[in-house]
Formats: C-alpha cells, sequence, structure tokens
C-alpha cells in the first residue's frame, strides 16, 4: 500500500513539473530611467535569457510529452503562456535598447 502511494505521489509530483510554465517579465519598471547604461545592458540580457527560456518550453521534451498523455489541457495552457513570455520578453528588450539608445550609450 505504500509504494503505491508513492508512486501516485511521484505522478503528481510529475504531473504539477510539466504544467510549470515560463516566467512572464514586467516589460517596464519604474526605475528604468534611473538605470545607468551598464545596468542596461544587463536587463537587456536577462529579457534575452526569458525569451530563451521560454522559447524552450515550448519544444518537445518529456515533461510535455507527459502533459500530453496524462493531462492535455496543460500543454494549452504552457504553450499560451510561452507565447505571453517570448512577447514580453521581446518587448522588454525593445523598451530597454530605446532607452540605452535615448541615453547614448555605447
Amino acid at each position: 500500500m505504500k509504494l503505491k502511494a508513492i508512486a501516485t505521489l511521484g505522478a503528481l509530483a510529475l504531473l504539477l513539473q510539466a504544467c510549470a510554465t515560463p516566467h512572464v517579465v514586467q516589460t517596464k519598471k519604474i526605475t528604468d530611467n534611473e538605470l545607468t547604461c551598464s545596468q542596461i545592458k544587463n536587463e537587456i540580457a536577462e529579457a534575452e535569457e526569458f525569451e530563451k527560456k521560454a522559447r524552450a518550453e515550448r519544444k518537445v521534451t518529456g515533461k510535455n510529452v507527459a502533459a500530453a498523455v496524462f493531462f492535455w489541457p496543460a500543454l494549452l495552457g504552457t504553450y499560451s503562456n510561452t507565447e505571453e513570455a517570448i512577447n514580453a520578453a521581446k518587448e522588454r528588450q525593445a523598451l530597454l535598447t530605446d532607452l540605452y539608445s535615448k541615453k547614448n550609450c555605447q
């Protein structure tokens, strides 16, 4: 009986992990205008990393296959969220690049 409970909990944990979605970045922050050129570069790199991670979540992975087999609505949610995360990261990058230019950073 104990083994069955452990197996059930393990399967549930796998399903919950498969439902994990990428982080949607905040496109604009109140403190953006106070950033130095170096900080803007770092923020751009961070937004690029968020976009990269969101794109990776969209690919066929073991987690996504498990989600599709056991709970397909979770897969739809993941794909919807990845699109939102990618768009937010791209918008953040564009905003920061514009700010970098306006501050005459080089």
